[in-house]
């Protein structure tokens, strides 16, 4: 094992809470984007985690923790394992998917290679989950839709077998996601299975990683078939790799017409985004709408609030209504404030802080179909 990565979080207390009477079990979530809960704007696309509540036993419950474009050892660094370590009790369940984001060799910030660093990141939620009293459930990365003519293609590499080859030798449970998934969608095809992903003909969507709604609903029944062969004793209604394989596609969303929303209808109080300060006030005008590529929304920083430092997955712009603020763009600082307009890139990081006692009003403006998967 990677001798520079301890094996248990720092300051973890190793205590481990138990749920009273009544209490419901929890099982959490740890992974990336195929997992993550998704906001209405972003439907159809859902990541497994959001359907996984359907499949547990009664008295059990989801705690999502999942985050886009983490890797095993980016969601320790970031801190969501220890927001994880703050709620772990005994009897939970911790299920555990990284492998999509641990392959980037070009990001220090997430690589992990496979034979050492990987195995030694994933060593750390294991040991979190032991020392809680809570059990430990590994699962390998699920497949991306990826054909070459008739052949599914694996973009995995090394990182499912590395898995594998852990949980076999610490005697973890493995779902193993990325073999029953590729199955599927070899069963399926490349037409058929367009539609279980984010290829959304009305909004000129292309991806193949991320999951429409059934999608997320047919590999969350995959983890929970998953699981349930490799633990008698999983927490889980019954089913079958192939039940979930006969769940059936949404139709196509036909295109919305033409539509007045006022915003007071659509007001929704939300925290600073991207792990920013505060509390803001969201419009998302025309989230519901099908066919349309441009996301318009408004959104309100109020005293104290901001939106956090994020790299963009798309170019994006926003146009400063009222207000004044900071923008951090690329590392640089200046003011902005009425009439401003503000151009970011797809790659450039950027943050925006409300000052002085007066709302911090803003238009955003993108093209949903310029995201970068």
């Amino acid at each position: 094992m990677h001798k520079s990565i301890p094996v248990l979080l720092s300051g973890l207390c190793l205590a481990a809470a138990t749920a009273t009477a009544g209490e419901p079990r929890r099982v959490f979530v740890a992974g990336d984007s195929t997992a993550s809960a998704y906001p209405a704007e972003r439907a159809p696309r859902e990541g497994w985690g959001m359907r996984l509540q359907p499949w547990l036993a009664q008295g059990w419950e989801v705690r999502n923790h999942a985050q886009s474009g983490r890797s095993a050892r980016s969601f320790v660094e970031q801190g969501w394992l220890d927001a994880i370590a703050d709620e772990l009790r005994a009897g939970d369940v911790l299920l555990v998917q990284f492998g999509h984001n641990d392959a980037k060799v070009e990001d220090p910030a997430r690589y992990n290679d496979p034979s050492e660093a990987y195995p030694a990141w994933l060593m750390r939620y294991v040991a979190l989950a032991r020392a809680r009293g809570a059990t430990p459930v590994l699962v390998t990365p699920v497949a991306r839709r990826k054909f070459d003519g008739a052949q599914l293609l694996d973009t995995h590499g090394p990182y499912p077998q590395a898995m594998r080859e852990f949980a076999r030798r610490e005697g973890v449970v493995l779902v193993d996601l990325n073999a029953s998934s590729m199955d599927w969608l070899r069963g399926l095809g490349d037409a058929a299975s367009k539609p279980y992903f984010m290829h959304v003909p009305t909004q000129r969507q292309a991806d193949d990683t991320h999951f429409s709604a059934a999608g997320a609903q047919v590999v969350a029944c995959l983890v929970v078939a998953g699981w349930q062969a490799a633990d008698k004793d999983a927490p889980v209604r019954p089913v079958t790799a192939d039940a979930c394989a006969a769940i059936s596609a949404l139709a196509p969303l036909a295109v919305s017409p033409s539509t007045v929303v006022a915003e007071r209808d659509i007001a929704v109080t939300q925290p600073g985004p991207h792990e920013g300060d505060g509390t803001t006030t969201a419009y998302p005008f025309f989230a519901d709408a099908t066919g349309f590529d441009v996301v318009f929304r408004k959104r309100v920083l109020h005293p104290g609030a901001s939106i956090g430092t994020h790299v963009n997955d798309k170019d994006e712009i926003y146009y400063v209504l009222s207000g004044r603020g900071e923008l951090v763009l690329n590392g640089e600082a200046r003011g902005v404030g009425a009439g401003d307009a503000i151009l970011t890139r797809n790659g450039d990081s950027h943050a925006l802080r409300q000052l002085g006692d007066e709302d911090l009003v803003i238009f955003i403006v993108f093209d949903e179909a310029s995201r970068t998967p």
